[in-house]
Parts: structure tokens; C-alpha cells; sequence
């Protein structure tokens, strides 16, 4: 069995009174594509920080590669790439600047013939002599994924990487991830944006309150969680919520979770006895969003 990317053990960190972590568990294989999600305040922005040796935490061990993150915290970080939450940058610089600074914190020179493909490859080329405070918000979270794509790390953890870029941009990025992901790399994503993290992972672990509160392979979590959707356009909602709907929003749309597809005839043949009076209907397949929504509201 080969070393995982990332390993956990029991970590904790308190601020105060405030559990940040309260004793985290988690391994991350090699070559995976995982998803960590959870609401604001979860935890998920200290564990990273953990992770990269910005936090230092109160109890537990972090590995990345092998390489303990207090211990070994050069070789841990050497084979990590971050890219935060927050558009950090120095505007004093141009891309192409930025990024030979970068490598310079890792003891990498002449390596620009890396640095054109990955400009090339998060359609960066035309801006490399552009200086930072030039570049729109969606290009300055691209140089961050540049910054953390410099040392060619293993592993990458993108924090919130697609927060405030357009569709078009946001389209291009992840076409590159999934080739780093293809060439062997680790990625660990975090993002509110949960169709994301439902098309790309393999696995995902939601955070509430410090603490993991699921933890397994998409599939899984969509088959265990989420039930179907039947919604429905009646002429007396009131008779649907009577039945256990509830209302969507206006024009009379009332919504029905049902767990199997036989369970479609019986509720219409109410709805008809009722008088309801059905005038449209569409069914809704489980999502990634309706399991976090019922996995917090169990935490």
C-alpha cells in the first residue's frame, strides 16, 4: 500500500474558546481528486493552514508526502502548493517577476520554460510583463494557482479557487486541474460552488463545527443522503403542503422528497384526490447540495 498524499491524526486547535479543530482523522491518497466542504466557520480554512505550517496546531500530527509538517517542514511544504482564499499579491511586480520570485523561496532558477507552460496553460501568456495591479480579480486567482504550481508540488489544495471568476475563466482552470489530476497529482479542493465538487472529486469530507461529519466517495454520499424531487405546479398549493409539500416560491410550485421512483404514482394519485389541480411537474435527481443540507442539519 503506498504512503498517502496527506495523512491526519487527531488534530486539534483552539482559539480561545473557540474549537477551530476538534481532533481531525483524514487520509488523502496519491493521485486523488478530494473534496473538503463545509460551511463558514468549520474548520476548513485552519486545517490548510495546518496543513501548509501557517497555524501551528494544538495536538496531532499532519503529513504531507511523508514528511511531518512541524518536523520536517521544509520537505512538507516542498511537496505542497497552496493556493489561498484571499487575492494576496505584491503589486510591485509583473507575472512573470512573481512567478521567478516564487521559485526563488524553493531554491528553483532558470526554470522559466515552466513557468511559459503554465502561463500558457491558465491562459496567462499574454499578461506575463503585466504588472499584478493591472490584472482583473479572475487573473490575479489565476496567478495564485501559478504561484502554487511553480515548484511542481504533488500535492495542491485550492481553497475557494474559482471564488469571483467569470464562467468562461472558471471553465478553462478546471480543464487544467483535471490534467494535473490525469498527470498523477493530489488535488484537495474546498469551494462553495458544491456542482463543483460533485463533477470533480472522487471523494469528499464535510467539516461542521471542527469535526468531520462525513466522509466518503461521491456516489456514496449522494445514494446514503439525498432523496429525489418531485415539484409540482398546482392550482390550490395549499392542498399539496397539506399533503407534506412544501412551497418553493411563487406560482404555486410545491416540492415532494420521495426516496424511489414508486413512490411518484401513489403521491400524484393524491394530489388528484385532493383536487390540487396539477399543472406542470418535473422531477429533481439527487445533488450534492441537498446531502450537505441534510448532513449539517443531522451534525
Amino acid at each position: 500500500m503506498s504512503m498517502p498524499a496527506i495523512r491526519i491524526c487527531g488534530v486539534t486547535k483552539r482559539y480561545g474558546v473557540l474549537q477551530a479543530l476538534g481532533g481531525v482523522d483524514l487520509e488523502i491518497g496519491q493521485g486523488e481528486f478530494f473534496g473538503l466542504l463545509g460551511p463558514n466557520g468549520a474548520g476548513k480554512t485552519t486545517l490548510i493552514s495546518s496543513l501548509a505550517g501557517i497555524v501551528r496546531p494544538d495536538g496531532g500530527t499532519l503529513e504531507v508526502m511523508g514528511h511531518d509538517v512541524v518536523g520536517d517542514y521544509r520537505n512538507a511544504r516542498r511537496n505542497l502548493g497552496v493556493v489561498p482564499q484571499e487575492l494576496v499579491f505584491d503589486p510591485f511586480f509583473s507575472v512573470r517577476e512573481l512567478l521567478r520570485i516564487q521559485s526563488g523561496y524553493f531554491g528553483i532558477r532558470n526554470n522559466d520554460d515552466w513557468i511559459d507552460e503554465i502561463l500558457a496553460s491558465l491562459d496567462l501568456a499574454g499578461k506575463a510583463e503585466a504588472n499584478m495591479r493591472a490584472l482583473s480579480g479572475g487573473m490575479k486567482r489565476r496567478v495564485l494557482v501559478a504561484q502554487a504550481l511553480v515548484h511542481r508540488p504533488p500535492v495542491i489544495v485550492l481553497d475557494e479557487p474559482t471564488a469571483g471568476v467569470d464562467v468562461e475563466l472558471r471553465q478553462g482552470l478546471w480543464q487544467f486541474i483535471r490534467k494535473l489530476n490525469r498527470d498523477g497529482h493530489t488535488i484537495v479542493l474546498t469551494t462553495h460552488y458544491l456542482e463543483e465538487a460533485e463533477t470533480l472529486c472522487g471523494r469528499i469530507a464535510m467539516l461542521k463545527g471542527g469535526r468531520i461529519v462525513a466522509l466518503d466517495t461521491t456516489g456514496n454520499l449522494l445514494r446514503r443522503f439525498a432523496t429525489h424531487s418531485l415539484q409540482v405546479r398546482l392550482q390550490r398549493p395549499a392542498a399539496g403542503i397539506a399533503l407534506g409539500g412544501t412551497a418553493t416560491g411563487e406560482g404555486g410550485w410545491i416540492e415532494f422528497a420521495f426516496d424511489s421512483y414508486g413512490d411518484v404514482e401513489p403521491l400524484l394519485v393524491h394530489l388528484r384526490e385532493a383536487g390540487a389541480g396539477l399543472i406542470e411537474m418535473q422531477l429533481g435527481a439527487p445533488d450534492l447540495e441537498r446531502v450537505f443540507v441534510e448532513v449539517m442539519h443531522r451534525a
